[in-house]
């Protein structure tokens, strides 16, 4: 079987991209093909297109639509590594930057002269975004030039505009009912969060609480690191507060997401983040959980309010592992969007090459998922 696929950068991620009808045209649901196109389950997915990251481990399904309301329609895949399965409760900021490009790079959008406007859809969260890709005389830059903290080379300059990101996993803004709560795990803890959903649902721990020094934000990743357990029952805690989950147990591996967050000890940026992805520190931040960070920041009453302090302009600065990520509350025709500056690249173009009877071996494998409920509509 062969499945023509185009291997992008997004962000600070890198998606392999799949058009939704030749995903439909193997006859396999998108649950069963997946992992074994990455290669999953295998800590090095060394059979597979996978790249054994939380960062390398996606894939975006995208489908081409009319234009009456959206150009690019696309699902978001966070595959499983050691697991032989697919996440689809939220959507990839980084891997969203592609979208835009890939709809310009195949002629389903047309570019205009200085800047090209991409209307695209996200199917896991109902989420409209407008990517803005500069376009000078009407085409794309033969050698793109923008670049962002975290990536070493520079890309096409992508804006991504969150439209009225708040609710759109859970259907409100605070899903826990209160800006702030205290969440009480092992025996005996207890600590500060805010749980908001915009962008997607994130869960923003006071990091003081957790013990964490605010004047040494280099040394948050090593005592993150060795608390990761600790972070994890935090976060399935507060998946059931935010009724994404009935228990714990049952919570997604992809959400909600959880940070560390405290106010900056200098001038250069307002808060200072470290967010953790998969069960694993971040090297950078996911784009859709500076959103939630954003809105929450803005919002009354939470950690993150609290940290970012008052006056707050329409841009929020945001120390991260790897610099500083700006983000942008702006009013647009449409409503407010809260937005961000990303890059992304075409890599490949590939034909990747599977073979039929290992698929059958995967449909029987992995029947329960589908028994389940859990095959994507595309």
């Amino acid at each position: 079987m062969v499945i023509e696929a185009r291997w992008m950068r997004g962000g600070t991620s890198k998606c392999w991209v799949f058009e939704a009808a030749d995903l439909e045209a193997t006859g396999y649901s998108a649950d069963v093909i997946l992992p074994r196109l990455f290669g999953s389950p295998d800590p090095r997915q060394l059979d597979g297109v996978g790249g054994a990251t939380s960062t390398t481990s996606k894939a975006v399904i995208v489908k081409r639509e009319d234009g009456s309301v959206s150009d690019v329609s696309y699902t978001f895949a966070q595959v499983g590594i050691e697991e032989a399965k697919v996440d689809w409760g939220s959507n990839c900021g980084n891997c969203s930057a592609t979208v835009g490009l890939y709809a310009i790079e195949r002629g389903w959008v047309v570019p205009q002269d200085g800047v090209t406007e991409v209307r695209t859809f996200n199917t896991n969260t109902g989420q409209m975004i407008i990517q803005s890709i500069p376009t000078p005389h009407g085409r794309l830059a033969d050698d793109p030039s923008v670049s962002i903290p975290g990536v070493v080379f520079s890309g096409h300059g992508v804006g991504l505009g969150f439209l009225s990101p708040e609710g759109r996993t859970t259907g409100t803004l605070l899903p826990a009912g209160e800006p702030r709560s205290v969440i009480a795990y092992g025996e005996g803890l207890s600590v500060a969060v805010s749980m908001v959903d915009a962008g997607a649902p994130i869960v923003m721990v006071d990091a003081q609480s957790f013990g964490l020094d605010p004047l040494d934000y280099a040394g948050w990743l090593d005592v993150a690191t060795a608390r990761l357990g600790e972070l994890d029952e935090i976060r399935r805690l507060a998946a059931v507060r935010m009724g994404l989950a009935a228990t714990p147990m049952e919570a997604e591996r992809a959400i909600p997401k959880i940070g560390l967050v405290s106010a900056s000890q200098d001038d250069e940026a307002e808060l200072q983040v470290l967010m953790m992805s998969m069960g694993r520190p971040h090297p950078a931040m996911p784009i859709t959980g500076s959103v939630g960070v954003t809105v929450a920041a803005r919002t009354a009453g939470t950690i993150v309010a609290e940290h970012a302090g008052r006056g707050l302009g329409r841009e929020l600065r945001i120390r991260i592992p790897v610099g500083n990520l700006v983000t942008l509350t702006e009013d647009s025709s449409l409503g407010q969007t809260v937005g961000v500056q990303r890059t992304a690249r075409t890599l490949a173009e590939a034909r990747l090459l599977l073979p039929e009877s290992q698929l059958e071996k995967s449909k029987t494998t992995d029947a329960a998922l589908s028994d389940l409920g859990q095959e994507v509509v595309l």
